[in-house]
């Protein structure tokens, strides 16, 4: 058993159930909602192939230099230390999905991936739906958004998965602007799954990833991504769709090369997170507002407490109560 990081406990476990009744009325698109970058990543396996996500000459190097590559390449691949189910009782509830097959595997089994192999998919899935089994006002959005090594076969297993797994908790797509936890609560809904693949069209509880833009800075400097989350902030869609605002650095082949022996979260993340989170905490949710937010790492800040903390500015002052 993987011991938990200081700190982290279920204290948000709960959190949507316990928002005041105005909140729960309003539409989720207009809620600030704390999520996770590459959700998956807490665990990568570095004895399975390099994923076929990666370009060429990641792929080379790894089969040159082996395990010892891929132990740099864990380095810069884990973007999460929590387990799903540490990450919701920590408060987060939405997931950003990355999933491959395993090229020469026979059947059609599919994994988590970001540069290596992480977990089943089945895994993760079972363990939300513990997680939601024991919280029933709690709601998970699921945003499946890179394939990878996966053909008509493997897509039929994923969406067959999810359907089985999940059952009547799965929220067919409607209108974004009517889904509030209200209604979410009254149809017994606890999940939304966005999968942005033509093979899930015509199936009522699979969302199109166009109903959750995603915009990405991609860069290391945390000035240009403030000015693009703004920037993306005031584009946003008024009609039709959540917002997820990726408050992320990326960094590039250079970058990895810099920091080679210390990796993502020491040489880029947490330099520049108190830049990045004094900016999310100047934010507020609402019409023009933030809705889903993501971070690399959600346990090194206050990250989910922050967020959820903002939906207090949609209320009037009398209405506010210290949480």
């Amino acid at each position: 058993m993987r011991t938990r990081p200081a700190g982290i406990g279920n204290v948000h476990a709960d959190w949507m159930g316990s928002l005041p009744s105005i909140l729960s009325a309003m539409p989720l698109k207009y809620l600030a909602v704390p999520g996770s970058h590459d959700s998956f990543t807490f665990w990568v396996d570095v004895h399975a192939p390099v994923g076929p996500d990666q370009k060429f000459y990641v792929k080379y190097l790894a089969t040159m230099f082996s395990v010892l590559a891929k132990k740099v390449m864990v380095k810069w691949s884990m973007t999460q230390n929590l387990t799903f189910r540490e990450q919701l009782d920590a408060g987060i509830r939405y997931f950003d999905l990355r999933v491959s097959s395993k090229p020469g595997e026979p059947g059609n089994e599919i994994y988590f991936i970001h540069g290596l192999f992480g977990h089943k998919v089945r895994d993760g899935l079972l363990e939300i739906n513990s997680f939601l089994s024991r919280h029933k006002k709690e709601v998970v959005l699921l945003d499946f958004n890179h394939y990878y090594a996966m053909d008509e076969g493997h897509h039929v297993y994923l969406i067959r998965m999810l359907q089985e797994v999940f059952d009547s908790k799965l929220c067919s797509d409607c209108a974004v602007e009517n889904i509030t936890l209200n209604y979410l609560w009254e149809k017994k809904y606890q999940v939304i799954v966005f999968y942005h693949h033509p093979s899930a069209q015509g199936i009522p509880v699979m969302w199109p990833g166009n109903k959750i833009p995603a915009p990405w800075a991609n860069t290391t400097e945390p000035n240009k991504l403030i000015q693009f989350l703004e920037t993306t902030l005031k584009e946003r869609n008024k009609q039709g769709s959540f917002h997820v605002t990726q408050a992320i650095l990326t960094p590039t082949a250079n970058t990895v090369a810099k920091g080679l022996v210390w990796g993502l979260r020491e040489y880029l993340v947490e330099r520049n997170l108190p830049t990045i989170m004094s900016w999310v905490q100047s934010q507020r949710p609402g019409v023009d507002g933030v809705n889903i937010i993501t971070s690399d790492f959600v346990e090194l800040t206050d990250f989910a407490n922050i967020v959820i903390k903002l939906n207090n500015l949609l209320l009037s002052k009398s209405e506010r109560k210290p949480r």
